[in-house]
């Protein structure tokens, strides 16, 4: 037996342990070990040649998403590029704990790469560091996990620069001034609650002064939810000018709602949403404007970093360079946080340039 099937024969016992236990909380994992493996030092060789028949597994934060079928779409195609064998899984909730099972299961399958965006931070740490111990690369993508329990992170674009995008539109469609509400995704999404932070400190600069956030509402990345607290902001502030939903499912969803309500042409939607799914609110003139990136790109992305990290190009380092494919050549950042590009602003100018 090798010291790789050791691993995960081990690793393999302790998942059905974690199983057999039933449902896991943030709560109960915060007792458990969320330490990293401890590892030898490693270095990259940036010439290694890309290995053929790597397993790269994608676990996004849920199935059958609009955003999350894009994402994991580009995913597809770059493990095809690199000659490996795709596999998808994931629950069908965004819920924190839903994402542990799946994770035990791929380390017993023995996957190379596990690409996974994070419901939450910390819940999905015992199990990942259970995969690293085994051999197994990790890259977190959209959603990140805790630094230390994956070798990377695909960043869809700076976290300041989303943030002060979601400020300076607001300010913009609510003319410089009024009460403006987020809708996010779930509390705990950790990509959302960055954006919001920073968005927060936009507003306190003095150029924002007269822009007054009234709530942060979640509709869990759930449709009827997050319309339905669309709904619930607009009744509760009679005096609101702007929702900002820093997420495909509440942007949409708030857009439907207002598209067909006497709100319309009252209210403002802006955040972050999917053309194919906004095109018909930017062209009925319910939202001037939105931002987002090509959600494809980030999946094809984690795919390469997998396939460099496991191939030993990248250790996931800072300072590493790798090549991805049509996206270029990356350079590793501090953390081991990868940025994917700046966000695009969406407008009926050019939304019908866009088709994803």
């Amino acid at each position: 037996m090798t010291y790789r099937s050791r691993s995960l024969a081990t690793v393999a016992v302790f998942a059905l342990a974690v199983t057999a236990c039933g449902g896991t909380t943030k709560e109960s994992t915060a007792n458990q070990n969320t330490a990293a493996p401890t590892t030898s030092q490693v270095t990259a060789d940036p010439n290694a040649p890309l290995k053929e028949g790597l397993k790269i597994a994608f676990l996004p934060k849920q199935l059958n998403n609009p955003y999350t079928d894009v994402e994991v779409g580009g995913g597809k195609i770059a493990v095809g590029e690199v000659k490996g064998e795709y596999k998808l899984v994931g629950p069908n909730d965004a819920s924190a704990s839903s994402q542990v099972s799946y994770i035990n299961t791929l380390i017993q399958q023995q996957q190379n790469v596990i690409a996974v965006a994070a419901n939450d931070p910390n819940a999905v740490c015992p199990s990942l560091n259970q995969a690293r111990k085994a051999g197994i690369k990790v890259v977190s993508f959209d959603s990140d996990a805790s630094k230390t329990c994956r070798d990377a992170f695909i960043n869809q674009a700076t976290t300041q620069g989303i943030g002060e995008s979601l400020a300076k539109m607001a300010n913009e469609l609510a003319g410089g001034s009024g009460e403006i509400a987020v809708l996010s995704a779930t509390p705990n999404a950790t990509n959302q609650n960055a954006w919001i932070e920073v968005l927060k400190k936009e507003l306190a600069k003095p150029e924002n002064a007269k822009l007054k956030l009234v709530k942060v509402a979640y509709g869990n990345d759930d449709d009827q939810k997050s319309f339905q607290e669309a709904q619930g902001l607009l009744s509760s502030y009679p005096n609101l000018k702007v929702i900002v939903s820093p997420t495909t499912v509440g942007i949409a969803a708030a857009s439907r709602y207002v598209s067909a309500s006497s709100y319309k042409g009252k209210v403002a939607i802006t955040g972050l949403g999917l053309p194919n799914q906004m095109r018909q609110y930017v062209k009925d003139g319910t939202v001037k404007k939105f931002a987002l990136w090509n959600p494809a790109d980030i999946g094809y992305l984690a795919a390469y970093a997998g396939a460099a990290l496991s191939s030993g190009q990248i250790t996931g380092a800072e300072g590493e360079k790798f090549k991805a494919g049509k996206l270029g050549e990356y350079t590793v950042g501090k953390d081991g946080e990868i940025v994917l590009g700046p966000p695009t602003e969406f407008t009926a100018a050019n939304i019908d340039q866009f088709d994803f």
